[in-house]
């Protein structure tokens, strides 16, 4: 589920990582394919969770047909992996060719069907994965259909964690504004531009203390977080020990932690899980460098008293139904993110604060044209209801050209 590999602690902003999650369809009519234990196999053909291609890993995410790629190792700039990310998605689709199938970005899969469809991984971890399926029904939306985009951010002491984690905070609301990606499931418009978020926020539910309000809880250090989050959701899990027997304890982990954004203390990151895929590596990178750059202008600034949860909350959540639609009223949450307004819209403070964030020399030009795109044009979630205008006829046809925006790491741009 997430980066395993041991690696020396770093100060913030000093490393980062980045993992993307595409679906494996078939090229014909690009329904799923659970294929993924067909590229994850070791030295000797036998599957794997992990293998090591190049620069980037390829590791399994619960089910056959979701890939992980991830830099396995924290790099100092994010200016570094486009070129792998890309180098990786082309050999995957030609690994990929002969089965007469390949990769789809997005941020759901949006004709799918998990309750049929969905087959976990059978292999290394299937203990968990079997787990997790006999206590939350993995075979849904939230679990075997949906595709996020992860940014990793290290911390290096317990002053660091908290001054992170507090900057982390506060940027979670409008992240769906800047990469929302997933309007359309079950063959229609959901209401959502970014319905995975809008349906990941219950994927826990049977375990209420590992989403929390889904917007973290403020933290002052690790143990402060250990206390008040993750030994509160060790003990309602342990509630569930009669019902995975043999298994019990297995899922007393960090990995429970499923907020918006979670400390990895095994690593010394902090995990930002709100972001969905986009068109190609390229967009997504300019992501993950937009919200970065956004965290660590933050971070600099004087420390602050965090603002209630139920604020951020509610922001998050006209976020994840508009995305940079979405008005902002809270003038306070606006001056926090360094904006002088009282209101705007959510992609409105966007561009301004990319706009600063260039200004200041925080985010690179290597960036802004899809930033600019997104500016411009609204998120992929945006171009894709444009596009498809709420004609289910036409998902294949668009969901095609956005497979070819992956293959040719080209920007989807919307069509009427």
């Amino acid at each position: 589920m997430n980066v395993t590999t041991a690696v020396p602690l770093l100060s913030a902003f000093a490393g980062y990582g980045v993992e993307i999650e595409y679906m494996i369809v078939d090229r014909e009519h690009l329904n799923v394919c659970p294929l993924a234990d067909r590229l994850l196999q070791d030295d000797e053909g036998r599957p794997a969770s992990e293998v090591l291609h190049g620069e980037i890993g390829w590791s399994n995410e619960l089910v056959l047909h979701v890939l992980e790629l991830k830099n396995p190792h924290p790099v100092p700039s994010l200016e570094e992996l486009p070129a792998a990310f890309r180098a990786a998605v082309r050999e995957i689709n030609a690994k990929l060719a002969p089965l007469d199938a390949q990769l789809m970005p997005g941020g759901m899969h949006p004709w799918m069907n998990p309750r049929s469809e969905a087959m976990l991984w059978p292999h290394e971890n299937a203990a968990i994965y079997r787990s997790y399926d006999r206590i939350f029904d993995c075979r849904r939306h939230g679990w075997a259909n949906l595709q996020s985009m992860q940014l990793n951010l290290p911390f290096a002491g317990d002053a660091e964690f908290a001054r992170l984690h507090s900057a982390v905070r506060l940027v979670l609301p409008i992240l769906p504004a800047l990469a929302a990606s997933s309007p359309w499931a079950d063959g229609r418009f959901s209401g959502y531009m970014n319905y995975r978020l809008a349906i990941y926020r219950d994927h826990q539910s049977q375990v209420p203390s590992s989403m929390g309000d889904c917007i973290p809880e403020p933290s002052a250090s690790p143990d402060e977080y250990r206390n008040r989050v993750l030994e509160p959701m060790y003990r309602e899990i342990a509630t569930y020990d009669a019902v995975l027997g043999a298994d019990a304890g297995a899922l007393s982990h960090e990995w429970l932690d499923v907020r918006a954004a979670v400390p990895r203390f095994s690593r010394s990151a902090i995990e930002i899980r709100l972001l969905d895929v986009q068109e190609n590596p390229f967009a997504d990178l300019a992501v993950a460098a937009a919200v970065s750059a956004l965290v660590r202008r933050i971070y600099a600034d004087s420390v602050r008293a965090p603002l209630p949860t139920p604020r951020l909350l509610s922001i998050l959540e006209d976020c994840t139904r508009d995305a940079e639609q979405a008005p902002i009223t809270d003038g306070r949450y606006l001056a926090s993110l360094g904006l002088p307004t009282t209101s705007c819209r959510a992609g409105e403070a966007w561009q301004r604060l990319i706009e600063i964030l260039t200004d200041d020399g925080l985010l690179a030009p290597l960036w802004l044209p899809p930033l600019r795109r997104i500016a411009e044009h609204g998120t992929l979630a945006r171009r894709l209801a444009s596009t498809l205008d709420g004609e289910a006829a036409r998902l294949r046809p668009v969901y095609r050209q956005l497979c070819h925006c992956l293959r040719d790491n080209q920007p989807f741009l919307a069509t009427d």
